[in-house]
């Protein structure tokens, strides 16, 4: 059973940055998407970014591009989402996520094509 705990959100003042992790186990990876989702008050859960375990490509949400980076650590087995120059519409619980490819075509960027979540953590980004 895969298990994802995320860690390292908080309380910013806008301009700042914060650096998420996930911490993945349960399995071997191989042929995983890793995403990073994010839901608002009130809104969807929205896409972020997501990176292929097997070779490290990197999908991204345009609008955070320039912003937000994701990295994978394969021997530690973690997940990591840099967020700089947050801004307030930034504020929301953010998911980490994985699923497999094997026989599947995904778009990467859908909720719904994902299998497995973490519980949130939670960002705030102060004005």
């Amino acid at each position: 059973q895969v298990q994802l705990v995320e860690s390292g959100g908080g309380l910013v003042q806008a301009g700042g940055s914060l650096r998420l992790s996930c911490a993945a186990s349960g399995r071997t990876f191989s042929n995983y998407y890793m995403a990073w989702f994010r839901q608002a008050p009130g809104k969807e859960r929205e896409f972020v970014h997501a990176i292929s375990w097997t070779d490290g490509r990197v999908y991204y949400k345009d609008s955070a591009a320039g912003r937000f980076t994701i990295s994978r650590d394969s021997a530690k087995r973690m997940v990591y989402l840099q967020m700089n120059s947050l801004k307030p519409e930034d504020t929301a619980v953010y998911y980490c996520a994985a699923t497999s490819s094997e026989g599947r075509v995904l778009t990467i960027r859908r909720p719904d094509e994902y299998d497995y979540w973490g519980q949130g953590t939670q960002v705030t980004v102060s004005s």
